[in-house]
């Protein structure tokens, strides 16, 4: 599964709701985008060190997936798919949509804009 940005606030929270779900998860990803956002987050925050140390032990139980071209393709098929909807979403989370769609995993997040996205199931906790 997929952990969104919101997902690793919970996880660094130590969430109960979220904790259960990567339990039980075969394999955690975290995309690019979510990584990149939850890293500016780090740089703004009073627990720069201990979310960074806590960041990089996380990073070890996971793998960072990046796009690609075929990334490029779920992107621009879902950006179409959900502009023609009138249901647009935010730009990373349009990254983070493709990147899931395209390894055909599940995305962990609050973020309901998610459940517009065809073909891309989102959990929430």
């Amino acid at each position: 599964m997929i952990v969104d940005t919101n997902g690793l606030s919970a996880w660094w929270l130590n969430e109960p709701g979220f904790v259960r779900h990567i339990r039980g998860a075969d394999r955690l990803c975290v995309p690019v985008p979510a990584l990149a956002e939850f890293r500016f987050g780090i740089l703004k925050s009073r627990f720069r060190e201990k979310m960074s140390a806590w960041l990089d032990d996380a990073l070890t139980t996971t793998m960072v997936l990046v796009a690609d071209d075929a990334t490029t393709r779920h992107y621009a098929g879902i950006r179409l798919e959900l502009v023609s909807a009138g249901t647009p979403i935010p730009m990373n989370d349009l990254w983070i949509a493709a990147i899931a769609r395209q390894h055909q995993l599940p995305v962990l997040s609050r973020d309901t804009h998610f459940d517009h996205v065809p073909g891309l199931q989102r959990i929430g906790w």
